[in-house]
């Protein structure tokens, strides 16, 4: 399947918890907002801002780029209020907002004090974002959905869905639950080592505290695999599943697969053993972009 469906979304984008700028001093902010406008000319086609971000990141990264699509990986419903998030989003510049798109979820129970009825909870945010003046529509947010009532809602209620820690074989199911015509844009972690055991080592200590939080090892069960793979870090078998290791063209194969199985976007994470996931890895992002050439 291509992107021609959701063309501004592009068929590759990068996924950085490293683009709050509200975590960051002003020096920061302004390596922030290079960075973003690196990967736009590299001709990534989204920037997800990743680990719970505001709007007000993304609206930063909005700010700091002309034409590539801006988008929340995933802004938490229990951290924001639907009416904030909306007063938030008609803040950013009008000749941009067209190009932001919100990505909501649920969070994890875990992390979560207040956590219940997540379902419902969705629900009721996104029928307050209906409500908000002016409105969040559907046609510009995304919900991080990996079972089918919330993958349904992402059809019903959004654009699409933004799984993150998936297998190609959960997009071709969440392919299959969306329907044809829904936005899915998985995320996929890379680690680019070709020394394999290093690279599972970068993955596992990325990998450890998801395992530890029952929607992702409840929706891994699910796939087929066992409680035997979550342990110390997670299987060399789950790792190959839900990791890109290796080199540039291993990646390029991996994203492929989840293409192939459904997914109209791939968000790509770059994982470094020397930031762990946590820096701007420019270096990594240039190599990337010049080995998908055109695809992009």
């Amino acid at each position: 399947m291509t992107s021609e469906k959701h063309g501004t979304f592009g068929q590759v984008g990068i996924w950085s918890s490293a683009l709050h700028g509200s975590r960051t001093d002003d020096a920061g902010k302004g390596a922030i907002a290079e960075a973003v406008a690196e990967l736009e000319e590299l001709k990534y086609g989204t920037l997800w801002i990743g680990g719970s971000p505001s709007v007000g990141d993304a609206a930063a990264v909005v700010a700091a780029t002309r034409t590539v699509t801006v988008a929340t990986g995933i802004l938490s419903i229990w951290d924001h209020s639907a009416e904030a998030a909306a007063k938030h989003v008609a803040a950013i510049d009008e000749s941009a907002r067209g190009r932001f798109v919100l990505g909501l979820g649920v969070s994890h129970g875990p992390m979560v004090p207040r956590y219940e009825k997540p379902y419902s909870a969705m629900v009721a945010y996104l029928d307050a974002l209906d409500a908000a003046t002016p409105p969040v529509d559907s046609g510009h947010r995304v919900l991080a959905a990996l079972g089918p009532r919330m993958l349904k809602l992402a059809t019903d209620r959004a654009l699409g869905a933004h799984p993150y820690l998936v297998t190609a074989e959960h997009t071709a199911e969440a392919r299959t639950a969306l329907g044809p015509d829904a936005l899915l844009a998985p995320e996929l972690s890379v680690v680019l080592d070709t020394d394999i055991d290093r690279a599972r080592t970068t993955a596992r200590n990325m990998l450890a505290m998801y395992l530890g939080l029952p929607n992702y090892t409840d929706n891994l069960l699910r796939l087929g695999f066992a409680e035997s793979d979550f342990h110390g870090g997670g299987s060399s078998r789950l790792l190959d599943a839900l990791f890109a290791l290796g080199d540039t063209a291993r990646v390029r194969a991996r994203t492929r697969e989840y293409l192939d199985a459904g997914a109209d976007h791939v968000a790509l994470q770059i994982l470094t053993a020397e930031e762990g996931g946590g820096g701007l890895p420019r270096a990594e992002w240039r190599e990337l972009a010049g080995a998908f050439g055109d695809d992009l």
